[in-house]
């Protein structure tokens, strides 16, 4: 079965690619590398030993992605292409809505046309903003978004679920994430930001790494037990395999169907705690610095799992550990072949 993975050479796609290979299907990458690197094409054929099909082109240019669509004969879609950054959001709105909602209108508009009917959707815990209680769950009210990239993931879960409303025949699942870190145990793909980092892990490999002088933890004065905000940490690989749980789950299905799935590990972790934790797995020391709280950051959410584990049959097996440990791995592997 031929998926195609829009997005699919950033962090989260790539290793969803790697996942799909592995369970047999057939991945087709759609990515602009406009926020990725094409170096990942190398790691997944170090892999994955196939050279996986790559559509160079914008998700929201309508005759490339006609001429996708009218290329191969695809049974599914994991639609990843998005921006992502928060804080970039605040300050570009208008780019994060043009980008990340009309590309899904085109793909829903060429799903219909072309009868495809399975889609999983990347969704984020950012629907919820600030929960009223903890873990959180699917039931809880979406509070308004804390930015517009966290909007922009309430408008489209919205207009997926209008387009299954309406009577088009699609089988959709949102699967809203926490936060994904780590990278593939090989170290042959991983977290790969250009310019600086906007997720916490990467800043911290890079700093153990020597790239940058310090960490910079936005604002300890939350109401947290150290002050710092807390985050569900999943590994890459438990939440890419979700992705193929929810298309084996969607598969089955022999009617329309849309719902919304919370991924990740039930476990919340706060930013200097994840700091400590990096310093013990790997034997190193890093330097960090409080600075001011960050806009559009929530205080603390992590998620309630049990959804993903009765609906998919899923549960996050890796540790915040082993997550850490492979992202230093890439780390080290990327600063080697780029010193080679």
């Amino acid at each position: 079965m031929n998926i195609l993975v829009t997005g699919g050479a950033g962090y989260i796609g790539s290793h969803v690619v790697v996942e799909l290979h592995e369970a047999g299907y057939n991945p087709i990458i759609v990515d602009n590398f406009s926020n990725s690197d094409k170096s990942v094409l190398k790691g997944l054929f170090e892999i994955t030993g196939k050279e996986i099909l790559l559509y160079e082109g914008d998700c929201r240019d309508q005759k490339f992605m006609e001429s996708v669509f009218s290329s191969e004969d695809i049974h599914g879609v994991i639609h990843f292409a998005a921006l992502k950054a928060v804080g970039e959001s605040v300050q570009k709105p208008l780019e994060y809505y043009d980008n990340n909602v009309g590309s899904l209108i085109l793909l829903l508009t060429l799903m219909k046309q072309y009868k495809i009917e399975n889609l999983v959707f990347s969704s984020s815990c950012t629907v919820y903003g600030q929960p009223d209680s903890l873990p959180v769950t699917e039931e809880a009210p979406k509070k308004p978004a804390e930015s517009p990239y966290g909007n922009t993931k309430q408008l489209c879960e919205e207009i997926i679920e209008d387009t299954f409303k309406s009577g088009q025949q699609i089988k959709a699942f949102a699967l809203r994430y926490f936060n994904p870190i780590g990278a593939h145990h090989t170290g042959n793909i991983g977290e790969l930001p250009l310019g600086i980092p906007n997720n916490l892990v990467p800043f911290i490999t890079q700093t153990a790494a020597g790239l940058r002088d310090s960490i910079i933890i936005f604002g300890d004065d939350y109401d947290t037990p150290d002050g710092t905000c807390i985050r569900d940490y999943i590994h890459v690989m438990d939440l890419a395999k979700a992705h193929v749980r929810s298309l084996e789950v969607l598969n089955r299905m022999n009617q329309s169907h849309y719902d919304y799935i919370n991924i990740g590990t039930g476990n919340g972790h706060s930013v200097l705690e994840v700091i400590q934790k990096f310093e013990l797995a790997n034997s190193a020391s890093l330097n960090y610095n409080i600075g001011t709280r960050r806009v559009g950051d929530v205080e603390k959410v992590y998620a309630s799992a049990d959804k993903a584990k009765e609906v998919l049959g899923w549960q996050a097996n890796r540790s915040l550990d082993e997550s850490l440990r492979d992202a230093w791995n890439w780390q080290q592997k990327l600063r080697d072949s780029e010193n080679a």
